[in-house]
Formats: C-alpha cells, structure tokens, sequence
C-alpha cells in the first residue's frame, strides 16, 4: 500500500515537472492553517499587516496598530507575529517593536495578553491575537501588568498615566527612560 502513495507521488512530481512547474516545498499544518486565517482576517480600519520577507513567509508578518480612542490615540505601534509550524497548537509569539508606555508592554516588547500564553486554545486565531493587542491599547490592564511602574500610575493616579503616554508617545521621557516619538 505505501508503495502506491510513493508511485502516485512520484508521478504527480514528474507531471509537474512536465508542466514546468517546479516541485515546491509541502506546506506544514501551521502554515496551512496560518493561510487560512490570514484570508479571513476582518481587521479594524486602524490596524494593517505587513509580510516584510514577502508573501512567501506567512509564518513571520508584522501588524500595525494606530488606535482610535483612549490614552493611546494617534499613536503608532509595530508587532512582530512569529508562527511556530505547530500553529494553532501554540500561540504565535508577538513582541512589540514600538518603545511604549504601558503597562501589559515591557520595555523590551513583551506582551502580557492572557491569550498567548494560558488562556491560548488551538479554536483562536490571528484575528482574535490582533483585537486582543488592539484591546490593550483602548482598556490597559493595570492588574495583570509587565510594567509594574506605569501599572502602579494607571491604578494610582489616572491623570499622571495620561501625561506620561502623551510625553511617551511625544518623544521623551518617563522617569529615567526615554521613549522614540511614535505619533
């Protein structure tokens, strides 16, 4: 029986090569799924996405988020998407490449959104990472924070967090850290 799948595919191989086609690389389960998700993504108008190694990598892509509302306003903020090939079985890794002020965002670009990490389940998809990073910029979460300083304003002292976003996102700094204008 295995003998036959080897024949068959030997044969579909040749008739390709016929057709001048090049035999090209299987796909894997991540990238297929991956595929489909990025056909149907329904992003909001604020948010787009970029293959900056060319539609032939899927599996790494960067989205812009430009929110429209709450402290983060006018402000510009890049992630970079890694799909591991047993995607959806893991989350994607997302990193932030946009320096910012907040509190579920270190200042090296992690991000705290229970979605990618515990609360991951295989039946979520790059849709629902992007909304849900879209999410943290019109409702930060002070109370389950990466950056424990801007968690502590936002809970303290609200007024003081919206000025420390603005100076942030102006280009400039916030304590001892500066930050690249990002409006």
């Amino acid at each position: 029986m295995i003998n036959l799948f080897k024949v068959k595919a030997k044969q579909k191989e040749l008739a390709e090569n016929a057709n001048g086609k090049t035999p090209g690389k299987k796909q894997s389960a991540g990238e297929l799924r991956l595929h489909k998700d990025i056909s149907e993504l329904n992003l909001p108008e604020t948010c787009t996405i970029l293959f900056p190694n060319g539609k032939d990598d899927l599996m790494n892509f960067e989205v812009t988020i430009r929110p429209d509302e709450g402290f983060y306003l006018g402000g510009t903020f890049v992630f970079t998407f890694q799909v591991s090939p047993i995607y959806p079985h893991e989350a994607p890794k997302v990193k932030c490449k946009t320096k910012v002020y907040h509190p579920n965002i270190d200042l090296e670009g992690n991000v705290c959104l229970n979605i990618l990490r515990e609360d991951w389940k295989p039946v979520l998809n790059i849709n629902t990472v992007i909304y849900g990073l879209f999410h943290l910029f019109t409702e930060p979460n002070c109370e389950d924070p990466l950056n424990h300083d801007a968690a502590a304003v936002l809970r303290d002292n609200p007024r003081l967090f919206e000025s420390n976003v603005r100076r942030a996102m102006a280009g400039g700094y916030v304590g001892n850290t500066f930050f690249p204008r990002c409006v």
